[in-house]
């Protein structure tokens, strides 16, 4: 038999510190004024950016018009209009392998009006290292139109040096994408700041550029969201937590008695404000991603109280005489081992998303770790501790009613 550890011991003393910790948590939310927020829940400008020079200039001065797109397979001039017949110049990069073959190839298309204006020799460079800017017309003209590229083994670009180069602009939050290698950046501007004092939209690429060097920015991805939709998407979140808590209380009470279902439902609404408390003394921005981990912290959770309150429903019917608490201590102490090989598995490939990557995703990792420890502790002291106050209530209003009923009257013979 295995040895029982007394869990219950530890039920009420559980509740104190998680009763502390959550009300530490309100208060840091109204003393540093909420969470910060991502780019995701504020109005105003986003801009997607990527430090990346200027690989070479086209400029067309021929009859219609020509434009430029580009693939993954493959870099496309399109002449058009009227009086011009309608063509596509297509350079796929199965065959134009780098960047001086590319230019090479568009030369010697010989197309009349069009001109290749060289930035540096790189003949080497991959021509699927090239980037076109979102920012602009794609339409050539007689000016210059840059298409971009990302230099091998190019130096990352630290966030702290963005938000610096950004800061005379007023309140920009920044933000990185993929790895520092890709040197992508998400940069926000709140409604206020562009409105308020009057900055367009291209004052952040041209700030960006006198910091890092002319022609070195690339724009991959421009939008404005407005006010109404930040707000939108602010009341979804708060929906979307609040179904998540009434289905899991459905499914609960309809799978075990309500005692349990409640127990369940206190459970994952604690690791959710275990999760925002530490979210919002940590700084850490809170976003979709943010969300994306509640969310997955809630499922996880359940899933543990489940296979508990699973193998509690078993041993007191194997145990039918044995008090409640004794049912508690034997079930949790039956399930320990299960708890621990799941839990630190999962870890151990959370704890690899938190060392190796970066940004959004390196926070993400970091929510999943404290709210997997959360899940644990809850599910042991909260989820099984309300479920034995409960049990006790019951047994205690059951006596009260038998001892005020009154005794029988013995008959007169």
């Amino acid at each position: 038999m295995k040895r029982v550890i007394h869990f219950s011991k530890a039920f009420f003393p559980a509740a104190i510190i998680s009763t502390v910790l959550i009300i530490l948590g309100i208060i840091g939310y109204v003393i540093l004024g909420g969470f910060e927020l991502g780019v995701d829940f504020q109005a105003g400008l986003i801009q997607e950016v990527q430090f990346s020079p200027t690989a070479f200039n086209l400029t067309y001065t021929g009859l219609g018009n020509a434009s430029v797109s580009m693939d993954r397979s493959g870099f496309y001039i399109v002449i058009s209009g009227s009086g011009v017949e309608g063509i596509t110049h297509s350079f796929p990069y199965v065959e134009y392998k780098t960047i001086g073959s590319l230019l090479g190839g568009i030369r010697n298309k010989g197309v009349e009006g069009l001109a290749v204006l060289d930035q540096s020799a790189m003949d080497n460079i991959s021509s699927q290292s090239l980037i076109q800017s979102a920012q602009g017309n794609p339409q050539l003209s007689s000016v210059p139109y840059g298409i971009h590229y990302l230099p091998p083994n190019a130096p990352p670009i630290r966030i702290d040096d963005v938000r610096l180069a950004l800061l005379p602009l007023g309140t920009v939050s920044v933000q990185v994408l993929g790895l520092q290698e890709e040197r992508r950046f998400m940069i926000r501007m709140e409604d206020s700041e562009i409105n308020g004092r009057g900055i367009p939209a291209d004052k952040i690429i041209s700030t960006l550029e006198a910091n890092f060097g002319t022609g070195g920015v690339a724009v991959t991805r421009s939008d404005y969201v407005g006010s109404r939709f930040s707000k939108q998407l602010t009341d979804q979140a708060g929906l979307l937590m609040g179904l998540t808590l009434l289905l899991i209380l459905i499914y609960s009470s309809i799978r075990f008695k309500p005692q349990f279902a409640i127990g369940a439902v206190l459970a994952i609404a604690h690791d959710a404000l275990i999760m925002v408390a530490f979210i919002t003394w940590t700084r850490m921005e809170f976003n979709t991603t943010t969300i994306a981990a509640i969310l997955t912290i809630l499922g996880y959770s359940i899933n543990d109280t489940i296979v508990i309150f699973d193998r509690i429903r078993e041993t007191r019917r194997i145990y039918p005489e044995d008090s409640f608490i004794n049912i508690l201590d034997r079930s949790l102490s039956e399930t320990l081992g299960r708890t621990i090989i799941t839990t630190v598995t999962t870890m151990l490939a959370v704890l690899s998303l938190f060392i190796f990557t970066t940004g959004s995703m390196r926070d993400f990792a970091l929510a999943l770790l404290v709210g997997m420890v959360s899940g644990v502790y809850s599910t042991i002291f909260i989820a099984s501790g309300f479920t034995s106050f409960w049990e006790n209530a019951a047994l205690k209003r059951r006596a009260k009613k038998i001892n005020a009923k009154p005794l029988p009257v013995p008959s007169k013979a």
